[in-house]
């Protein structure tokens, strides 16, 4: 992956001009969904291409690759802009059987609007849990019960004025579970460690088989 002259991350193996710089295929940004080998928080030059790549390709395109990029948008932690896709998505790319309009019936138009609101509420990479990553400003309270996340660990969240108040997490197995979150939380009744980096408060606690963790605001 190589950064280009305009600051966007490069799609061919040479720089040059797009002939149609407004496609709808960003098929380059694979390694920000649903791979892992470009991020805000871990590689924020290329997290900075994907951005601009994106702005280059504008908004548009058909049902399916604007629920591609409520799923990019929302893994550049950019929770307005993936909501602005999910309503041009159901706006402009939505038939009234609820059909993605590509022909029209193409699945990554239909699922991957669904994958994109998990996206915007819950990311489990790199061997964490981040909870409201994606949060846009337009859902202010709301809650979620059942979203599965990498380790066997399932969550449910309740959150109010555009922050977490309360979280259980549910672990199936033995280990140590870290959770990110853009507020300091404390656990109730477990000891934990948290520890602030940047922006994000970094927390982390033991979990036993079929255990449950109460997470609140502090």
């Amino acid at each position: 992956m190589r950064i280009g002259k305009k600051g966007n991350l490069m799609e061919w193996y040479g720089d040059w001009e797009d002939e149609d710089p407004e496609h709808r295929h960003v098929s380059h940004l694979f390694g920000l969904h649903p791979g892992r080998q470009i991020s805000p928080l871990t590689t924020p030059e290329r997290a900075v291409a994907a951005g601009k790549t994106l702005e280059m390709r504008g908004d548009g395109g058909t049902g399916w690759s604007k629920a591609w990029k409520i799923n990019f948008w929302a893994r550049l932690l950019d929770g307005n802009h993936a909501y602005k896709m999910y309503r041009e998505l159901f706006s402009t790319s939505t038939l009234p059987n609820l059909f993605d309009t590509h022909p029209p019936f193409q699945i990554d138009g239909n699922l991957g609007s669904i994958a994109g609101v998990g996206e915007m509420l819950l990311h489990s990479q790199y061997g964490e849990i981040y909870l409201l990553p994606a949060l846009p400003e337009k859902w202010k309270k709301g809650s979620v019960k059942g979203f599965r996340a990498r380790g066997g660990y399932k969550v449910d969240m309740n959150w109010k004025d555009g922050n977490l108040s309360h979280a259980v997490i549910y672990a199936s197995q033995e280990g140590e579970c870290t959770i990110r979150t853009s507020a300091p939380v404390s656990v109730e009744k477990e000891n934990y460690h948290t520890v602030k980096e940047g922006n994000y408060y970094i927390t982390r606690m033991r979990t036993v088989p079929d255990g449950y963790y109460s997470i609140v605001l502090k």
